[in-house]
């Protein structure tokens, strides 16, 4: 069994999983409630609810009928290049039941972000007692959120010595193929259903990671399981990858090190490779070849 502060502290992060779905379901209604009026802000700009976007909403929440006002004011200096397109997609009405709805989900929006805000507070402070492996964790590629090794840290534990090896974590954790085998016949060979709140953090990890140069262990070795297996089967195997080396980095009490992940492979002199074969090892490698 974990010690209390674990589970408080898996307790307060499953809760803010839960606030943080809470305002993207309210951010999804906001925007169909825009799409609904014909208020194309989304083709415009990166996010509805960034400071410009949301000046504009408002005012036109408290001024519906004022269609031509001058929107300018509220833009921040890199969205200014973009004002043409921003009237364009201002040409829309909002009636008064879509008014009402907008404010409703404005004010809850903003309650939940004070509640979210306020527990993380809690979080920080209760999490104290573990900054050292928190710290750890961040030094694996794609964990740059401290709450994402928080996180990890109140679902796996710091103590490593439950585990008996990495694969235990990673079956814990529902990144290993089922065993569905009857009979000698094989029936699937999907992952489980375990690990419901820190898997779906180490795939978009994963997913964040494979797409950076930065980390060319990874991405080689992202890039050759997909060309035989799919992207789907590559991303889980690179997040079993991550998970691996944060039980290794919380067991030793070391950074992670990309040099243990970088296979060297030395040719002899008298091989020799075609062209084709030349280019698929670039590839497999992470590079991008011209």
């Amino acid at each position: 069994m974990p010690p209390l502060c674990i589970r408080q502290l898996r307790d307060l992060m499953r809760y803010r999983f839960k606030l943080t779905n809470f305002g993207s379901s309210e951010k999804n209604r906001m925007q169909n409630c825009l799409t609904v009026s014909n208020i194309q802000l989304a083709s415009v700009v990166s996010d509805t609810f960034g400071k410009s976007s949301m000046k504009i909403t408002r005012y036109l929440l408290e001024n519906p009928d004022d269609r031509d006002f001058d929107f300018i004011p509220f833009l921040h200096g890199s969205m200014k290049s973009k004002a043409d397109s921003i009237r364009l997609a201002l040409d829309g009405m909002i009636t008064v039941d879509q008014q009402q709805k907008m404010k409703i989900i404005l004010c809850h929006y903003s309650e939940i972000k004070k509640c979210k805000d306020s527990l993380e507070s809690v979080i920080l402070s209760l999490s104290e007692p573990y900054a050292r492996q928190c710290s750890l964790v961040s030094t694996v590629p794609g964990i740059k959120n401290p709450f994402s090794a928080i996180a990890i840290i109140s679902e796996i534990g710091a103590d490593m010595s439950v585990f008996a090896t990495a694969k235990h974590l990673c079956s814990w954790a529902g990144l290993v193929p089922q065993n569905n085998e009857s009979a000698g016949k094989r029936h699937s060979v999907r992952i489980s259903r375990a690990g419901v709140y820190i898997k779906p953090l180490l795939v978009q990890c994963a997913n964040a990671v494979v797409r950076s140069e930065k980390h060319p262990e990874i991405r080689g070795r992202y890039l050759s399981i997909k060309k035989r297996r799919g992207h789907k089967r590559a991303i889980i195997a690179i997040t079993r990858m991550l998970l691996t080396a944060i039980y290794h980095i919380l067991l030793n009490e070391e950074p992670y090190n990309p040099e243990l992940y970088k296979k060297v492979e030395i040719l002899p002199k008298t091989r020799s490779i075609t062209v084709d074969q030349a280019i698929s090892f670039a590839r497999r490698h992470g590079y991008s070849v011209a």
